[in-house]
Formats: C-alpha cells, sequence, structure tokens
C-alpha cells in the first residue's frame, strides 16, 4: 500500500482492503501507522448513538496495540474511524460504509496525490459476465466499462468528489467520496468527518527528529568553506613572496649606486684641476 504524503509526516490510519465500501459480512483490517512511534495509539470510531468507543469495546478484535479487525461486518459499523494516541493526537480520519446494496464502488479510502493514476471498481454482490457499469460524478454521467473498472491516469484538483457506480436491472451504489492530496470535502456532499488535532509535543518530537541532520550539515558546510579560505590565503601569501624575490633580484641597490655617483663626481673634479696645476709650474 503506497503511503501519502500525509502519512509519512504523522500518524496515519490505514485500511485494508483499500476502499470505504464493503459489502455485509466482509473483512475490514484497520491498522495506525506512524514513523516515529509505532506504540501507544489505539482505533477508534464513533458510534451510531454518538459516542466513541476503541477497538475490542464492543466491536472489533486488537490483534495487536495499533491495529483492529472485523472480522464479519454490519451496516451498524458504518461510520467514522482514526487513530488516536494515549496524550489525545488523532490521526486522519476515513469514513466506512457497510452496504446492503447489491452493488460497491471500490473507491480508495486514503487521499490520492495529484498526478497520481486512481482506480475505481464497480463490483456486483452476484457475478455475471453480462454485466455493463456505468460511472458517475457528483451526480453527471461519466461513462460505462464492460470490466467494471474506470482509470483516473492523473488525478488532478478537478477529480475530487463524489462518486457512484450502477449496472443496469441489479442496481446502484452508495456513494463514496474521492479525496485529493488530503484535501477535505465539503459539508455540503461529505459525509462528517472528525477534526485533525496535533499536539506541541508531537510537532517538537518530529523537530528533534530532524534536527540533529540539519545541524551536521551546518557543521560540515563551515568546516570546509574555512578550510578552503585557508587554502587560499597561503597560495596568496606564497604568490607574494615570489613576487617581491623577483623585483630585488633584477633592482639595484641604493648603495651601489651611491658609490658610482661618488667616483664620477670624484673623477669630473681631477679633470678641472689639472690644467690649473700646469699653468703654476710655468
Amino acid at each position: 500500500m503506497q503511503l501519502t504524503p500525509l502519512c509519512l509526516m504523522l500518524s496515519c490510519l490505514q485500511v485494508s482492503p483499500d476502499r470505504s465500501q464493503f459489502f455485509r459480512y466482509d473483512s475490514i483490517t484497520l491498522s495506525c501507522e506512524d514513523q516515529l512511534n509505532s506504540t501507544g495509539w489505539k482505533v477508534k470510531r464513533k458510534t451510531p448513538e454518538g459516542g466513541v468507543r476503541p477497538c475490542s469495546s464492543g466491536w472489533g478484535t486488537s490483534s495487536s496495540g495499533s491495529t483492529c479487525i472485523i472480522g464479519n461486518t454490519y451496516p451498524s459499523d458504518s461510520g467514522v474511524y482514526w487513530c488516536e494516541s494515549r496524550a489525545g493526537e488523532r490521526s486522519n480520519v476515513v469514513n466506512i460504509t457497510i452496504t446492503d446494496h447489491t452493488v460497491l464502488l471500490k473507491c480508495p479510502a486514503l487521499p490520492v496525490m495529484q498526478g497520481a493514476a486512481a482506480t475505481l471498481h464497480c463490483e456486483a454482490e452476484m457475478y455475471s459476465s453480462n454485466h455493463t457499469f456505468d460511472f458517475h460524478k457528483d451526480g453527471r454521467f461519466l461513462g460505462s466499462s464492460p470490466t467494471g473498472e474506470m482509470m483516473l491516469h492523473s488525478v488532478s484538483r478537478s477529480d475530487e468528489g463524489l462518486y457512484t457506480c450502477s449496472i443496469p436491472r441489479v442496481g446502484e451504489s452508495v456513494g463514496s467520496w474521492l479525496n485529493v492530496d488530503g484535501s477535505l470535502p465539503s459539508s455540503s456532499s461529505a459525509p462528517p468527518a472528525a477534526s485533525w488535532s496535533v499536539s506541541v509535543p508531537r510537532l517538537m518530537r518530529h523537530l528533534l527528529v530532524g534536527a540533529p541532520y540539519l545541524l551536521s550539515t551546518i557543521l560540515l558546510g563551515l568546516i570546509y568553506r574555512d578550510r578552503a579560505r585557508g587554502s587560499s590565503d597561503g597560495h596568496g601569501e606564497k604568490r607574494a613572496a615570489a613576487r617581491s624575490s623577483w623585483k630585488s633580484s633584477f633592482s639595484p641597490t641604493k648603495t651601489s649606486t651611491s658609490q658610482h655617483r661618488r667616483s664620477f663626481n670624484a673623477g669630473d673634479s681631477l679633470q678641472h684641476r689639472t690644467p690649473g696645476c700646469q699653468r703654476g709650474y710655468f
């Protein structure tokens, strides 16, 4: 069974088989899936009288703390189901219908991701190869199928709605709401659903799980940046030293320049004094 993005982030009620309608005497398995904590969750339902009961308290059998099995379903098992923790946190809700109709529409119980494919299957309680299956959405005829299947190849928001199917001279199914990407059905056309509550401690637990990975990534990035900066500074100092050495090897020093100037001035003075001395002797 494919997990929706909703179930990957928070606790989620899974229904097996994955559909929201069942015939009388079918078997249903309800399980609570939690990516962080698989224990401490129980399947609960709203009773026809308006109360709330956990699994094994007048309905279903609990095979484990977070899994409940309804072996022989009855119309009285129709209703709203969800998972609930000891702290009162709730998962998504699923509306399950146990029908006495002779026609059943198999529609995904969990939200379908946008862009994914979804299959609607129409089934008669008494099989016959001569059946023709008609599909409707929000009361509008969609088409007929000889196999009883209608494929939605790339689901979008426009595919969300209330679907039914019918078999001529046999009967019509009850409606099933196709939910896309976790959007909630409108109150006018969808069955009632319990509200979703996520407590602050649960959100903090999710943040604590992801925080070490985020911090380690940041630290590794800072270490890499500092090493790269140190390496570039070392190369810059070496280039500066080499440039200074090259200039000094090709530039005359101040001492040699001044000595050259002094020797030139002394020679020039001797050249001017020699003729005067000669004239003095004569």
